[in-house]
């Protein structure tokens, strides 16, 4: 005879293994759904990290060098390539939307066209190499016999830069630029060294032959950036010697090279009529042959002040022995004596004769010039300049 209370445990044991069949059924689905997760999570690790491979390689150097033209109104950029074709292209997430403007240089990756960078504005290497870092370590104390082209040069570029409100106050504009003009060896360069060291100015030097380029529209390209440059770096004086180089008269061209030079000089008498005569700007130039220049380089608000830099006279010929002889050892040399003996002569020439009769003693086992040396000199390079007169070399005065 069967326990009555049996049933109610053995319902209940029924009851409890069917509830343990229960979660341990969800317990095997709980695992093979986490094994499945787990698969899914390889998957999705070996994705993104094919993904970050390919970013690293679109950004990846080399790139494609481009000019931003347009910005659309869907965030795309149409831009131009060095390569040539332009590109719709879309920008990395990582970038600055502010900064991609029109005219602004971009790098592009070259799987996707898409911006990847922002690059610093195009400067071409020749021009940089245009800036003198170190300033000129030259005075006006250092050029002797030209008091008179000093002060004007001073009136004219100095004085507008440092005071520029005095010009303000009387209602007057001074000279945007200014031509020194005269024989070689006269002092030009060395003028136009110790203005930028006076004013404190960055010091742009540069030959009129290095503006003149091969390829159309590359000596514009570089004189455009020259002045960039010196508005950058302002305030500063570009002093361009041998300017008749790159701005002589213009005729019918029928070179293509003669072409390239006037189009190279339309391009430098725009540059000097888009500066401010108040401007932290100043342009110095400097020739031997002032007659040959396009009269449209010297017409007021260009170069419409021209100072002529001469052969220096007797006393300017003192001047300049005195300060050559005092930075060498010299004994019972009288300048003024030498100056008389040297008319025709530039500062070149006589910075040049002291320099030989240094010579002159070192080769006679002395260590100080004596009056024998400067008449052996002078001797030496009254013989070199006529050689010189004789091929060409130089004209005659």
């Amino acid at each position: 005879m069967s326990n009555p209370g049996s049933k109610p445990l053995d319902d209940f044991q029924r009851q409890e293994d069917q509830r343990t069949a229960q979660l341990e059924e969800q317990l095997q689905s709980l695992q093979a759904e986490i094994q499945n997760l787990k698969s899914v999570m390889e998957d999705m690790r070996g994705y993104i990290k094919r993904l970050e491979e390919e970013r690293e390689r679109s950004l990846a150097y080399p790139h494609i060098e481009a000019v931003i033209l347009d910005v659309l109104p869907n965030g795309n950029y149409v831009v131009k390539s060095s390569t040539g074709p332009n590109f719709l292209v879309v920008s990395s997430p990582e970038l600055n939307k502010e900064q991609l403007k029109p005219g602004t240089r971009v790098a592009l990756n070259q799987r996707g066209s898409t911006i990847v960078d922002v690059l610093p504005p195009s400067q071409d290497v020749f021009v940089r190499l245009m800036e003198v870092e170190e300033r000129p370590n030259v005075s006006f104390s250092d050029v002797a016999g030209l008091d008179e082209q000093i002060s004007l040069i001073r009136e004219v570029v100095e004085l507008p830069l440092q005071k520029p409100e005095l010009f303000r106050e009387m209602g007057i504009e001074p000279p945007k630029a200014v031509l020194l003009y005269g024989p070689p060896g006269c002092g030009k360069t060395l003028l136009a060294r110790a203005v930028a060291s006076e004013t404190k100015a960055t010091f742009i030097s540069l030959v009129g032959t290095e503006l003149v380029q091969k390829y159309v529209g590359e000596g514009a390209r570089l004189t455009r950036e020259l002045f960039e440059l010196a508005k950058k770096k302002s305030p500063s004086i570009v002093f361009i010697d041998e300017i008749d180089a790159v701005a002589g008269k213009r005729v019918d061209a029928s070179l293509s090279g003669e072409r390239e030079v006037q189009r190279t000089m339309m391009q430098l008498l725009a540059e000097i009529d888009g500066f401010d005569p108040l401007g932290n700007v100043k342009i110095i130039g400097a020739t031997n042959r002032v007659d040959i220049l396009d009269p449209a380089l010297l017409r007021p608000g260009r170069f419409d002040r021209l100072i002529e830099i001469p052969l220096p006279n007797k006393a300017g010929r003192r001047e300049i022995l005195q300060l050559y002889l005092r930075k060498v050892r010299a004994e019972g040399v009288d300048p003024g004596v030498v100056a008389d003996m040297t008319e025709g002569m530039s500062g070149a020439d006589l910075r040049d004769l002291v320099t030989e009769a240094g010579m002159t003693a070192i080769r006679n086992d002395r260590k100080v010039i004596a009056s024998r040396d400067i008449m052996t000199a002078l001797e030496v390079v009254k013989r070199r300049k006529q050689r010189m007169q004789d091929v060409g070399y130089i004209r005659r005065t």
